[in-house]
């Protein structure tokens, strides 16, 4: 269903008030902005240093996410590398509306992590299932439960890799058991209390840093406080580069599904046009509705996490971010119903990205007919025509379609979403706009193959 009666979202969260979307853009750059987050870390660490405080990361581990694993591998090196104290914790999925379709997270993430952990230097057991088995994740918590944070940092990665292996001969010290429960719970109530609901997340001075995908900015600002011992390095685990210089990747196909609601989208959508062009793959557009219109539950805490995140990435990459004014709701539909006449003027592409650019980095007001004018034209269109096809409702079939082939065909939900086809190999379908450089690999490994 395209939207569907019974969302769990509240109507003023699906189709906000003009008002509301304007203060939410005020708080959003209030509290997450460039600016806004660069005083809050000079203020927190004047604090520190005040308090003669060490460089307190702390860092949760969830036993059974594949996630967590990957970090395990580098936790050792992360803490001997800097002037910090690592604080580790054990905390259980939380579950809920911040992770809902949990049985589809669980296999995304094992397969997501199979996927990345040769590209990081990393291992992954190819045989492991989705979790790994009970009795041994037991086991393995409390091995940890009661281990002091200097101990549990150096024993977190043979401890994880024993119990992802299934080395049951690994686990046959079984003490501690006790403590296991009330380590569980304090992990994750701490977890709670500072705002988060994933495993292998760092938190430092009120920032939080997704496992391996994310460390290379922890590391970067530790960099910046001169905390690091081996400063002429690299980072542990850098993000590969997307490049595809001198593919040919016509035999291949790529579909893409964005989103105009998505943080994340805006800020790649025109890298991801720019690596289609440069390799020449056949390229299939297909937007989707935002997650919140689909039904997906959202809460603040998440989509305070979101911004927060997509403001670090885009300023770490030098792409425009911010100020930004939310597209859901009307607007969107308003945007989708001028995207088969964009299409056959060959400028579905171009409009899309000319939306995503006025909501997102110049917060533009698409809930406005002002606002929407000035992005149409800024596609190079003409706005009396597009006038006269908003509110055409054959775009419903196609995005129903879309979302179908994304969400029931891949077992994907987020966008962006892509599925490379081709090179005589499966399919491979990831999500996320920090897996565009994984799709680029990709194509170099199936074009050269061909």
């Amino acid at each position: 269903m395209l939207e569907p009666q019974d969302n769990p979202n509240s109507a003023i969260m699906v189709d906000p008030p003009g008002v509301l979307r304007r203060l939410m853009a005020w708080q959003f750059q209030r509290r997450h902005g460039t600016a806004a987050r660069e005083a809050r870390r000079a203020r927190l660490e004047a604090s520190r240093r005040k308090a003669g405080a060490p460089h307190v990361v702390e860092y949760f581990h969830q036993l059974d996410d594949p996630y967590s694993h990957l970090t395990a591998q580098v936790l050792a090196q992360f803490a001997e590398r800097y002037d910090i104290e690592v604080k580790p914790w054990l905390v259980r999925a939380a579950g809920g509306k911040n992770q809902p379709e949990m049985e589809k997270l669980t296999a995304w993430a094992r397969r997501d992590a199979g996927l990345v952990a040769p590209h990081y230097g990393l291992e992954f057991p190819a045989a492991a299932a989705d979790r790994p088995d009970p009795e041994l994740t037991l086991f393995a918590a409390r091995k940890l439960a009661d281990m002091p944070a200097d101990a549990f940092v150096a024993h977190i990665n043979a401890v994880s890799s024993a119990l992802w292996s299934g080395d049951a001969g690994f686990f046959t010290d079984t003490s501690n058991a006790s403590g296991v429960s009330a380590a569980l719970d304090e992990g994750s109530r701490r977890r709670t209390e500072l705002g988060h609901y994933s495993g292998a997340m760092f938190y430092y001075a009120g920032e939080w840093y997704w496992g391996v995908d994310r460390l290379f900015h922890l590391e970067a600002r530790l960099r910046e406080l001169d905390v690091c011992t081996a400063p002429t390095q690299s980072f542990l685990v850098e993000r590969p580069a997307i490049d595809v210089h001198g593919i040919d990747a016509s035999q291949l196909e790529l579909d893409f599904y964005p989103s105009l609601n998505s943080p994340y989208t805006s800020i790649i959508y025109d890298r991801t046009l720019a690596m289609k062009a440069a390799c020449n793959v056949r390229f299939h557009h297909k937007p989707v509705l935002p997650m919140i219109m689909r039904g997906v539950p959202a809460t603040p805490t998440k989509g305070n996490y979101i911004i927060f995140d997509t403001q670090r990435e885009a300023d770490y990459f030098n792409v425009p971010f911010g100020p930004m004014l939310t597209p859901i709701g009307t607007p969107t539909r308003n945007a989708y119903s001028l995207l088969p006449w964009a299409r056959d003027q060959g400028k579905d592409e171009v409009l899309m990205s000319s939306l995503l650019r006025h909501a997102f980095a110049e917060g533009v007001a698409l809930h406005t007919k002002a606002g929407m004018r000035r992005a149409i034209e800024a596609a190079g269109m003409d706005w009396q025509e597009a006038s006269r096809q908003l509110g055409d409702e054959s775009w419903k079939l196609i995005v129903e379609r879309h979302q179908d082939e994304m969400v029931e065909g891949l077992g994907l939900w987020g966008v962006p979403s892509y599925r490379l086809s081709g090179g005589g190999k499966a399919d491979l379908a990831v999500w996320g706009q920090d897996r565009l450089w994984l799709i680029a690999a990709e194509i170099r490994e199936r074009a050269a193959a061909g």
